[in-house]
């Protein structure tokens, strides 16, 4: 198993999470550049733990970064603001085990919950995972949440942008590189018709720190993505459908 945690000026947050994941292949912890000793609190926190730095900026491009240096057969997207609790991966891990592609957590069923989420956030993931079922008939309960785990042979269908590429600093943002990630993973694991099993999770309250999240700008970027995913859908479809009718 490879865990893998993006990290922003995290150092206070991973000197406590850290400790808490079990004993695993792997822990890749990526930094976005920070200024508080985000990589040596990783060091001081977790023997054995990889740390590597991202390119360029956004969540989106630390997983990636992240994921192409995973060496496990399980890729576990873990925050490392405390969100997400630790004891909660093997249970991830046994959906894998019992079939399904891809295991998705969820504060919206029975054993779910969040210590964090406030009446608009609510409201809005709402509206974002009622569109998202209605764009790629899927059932999911909780679109934005990242807490997720599959299988790293599955990583080629999500063909995020290199993650090694540089941009000029003021070049805009690559399309998943920011926080829309979890709902571009999503929509390309929906996309590929990949079995997905809801694993109930507790959002814990971050440890130290304010978020990076915008409910409001994140969240229109998220209705975004739906939208531009569904497109890239389509195109595909079109393009597989005219390459049938020249062969």
């Amino acid at each position: 198993m490879s865990v893998v945690v993006p990290a922003l000026n995290e150092a206070a947050n991973l000197r406590e999470v850290l400790p808490t994941l079990p004993e695993v292949h792997q822990v890749l912890v990526v930094d976005g550049g920070s200024v508080d000793g985000t990589v040596q609190a990783a060091l001081d926190a977790r023997p054995g733990v990889e740390v590597t730095s991202q390119v360029r900026r956004g969540k989106g491009n630390a997983l990636a970064a992240g994921f192409a240096r995973v060496t496990g057969d399980v890729v576990v997207m873990f925050d490392a603001d405390g969100s997400a609790g630790a004891r909660e991966i093997p249970r991830f891990v046994q959906a894998l085990v019992d079939g399904a592609d891809v295991a998705q957590g969820t504060r919206f069923r029975g054993g779910g919950g969040s210590a964090d989420l406030t009446p608009v956030r609510r409201l809005g993931n709402a509206f974002l995972r009622a569109t998202m079922n209605a764009a790629f008939r899927t059932r999911c309960s909780d679109l934005c949440y990242g807490y997720n785990a599959f299988w790293a042979d599955l990583l080629p269908l999500l063909d995020l942008p290199d993650p090694d590429r540089v941009v000029p600093p003021d070049s805009p943002m690559l399309w998943g590189d920011g926080f829309e990630i979890e709902t571009v993973i999503a929509c390309r694991f929906a996309a590929a018709g990949l079995a997905v099993a809801e694993v109930p999770s507790v959002e814990l309250p971050r440890l130290h720190g304010e978020s990076h999240l915008h409910a409001v700008s994140d969240g229109l970027r998220v209705l975004r993505t739906i939208a531009t995913e569904r497109a890239r859908v389509r195109r595909t479809a079109v393009a597989d459908a005219a390459l049938l009718d020249r062969s």
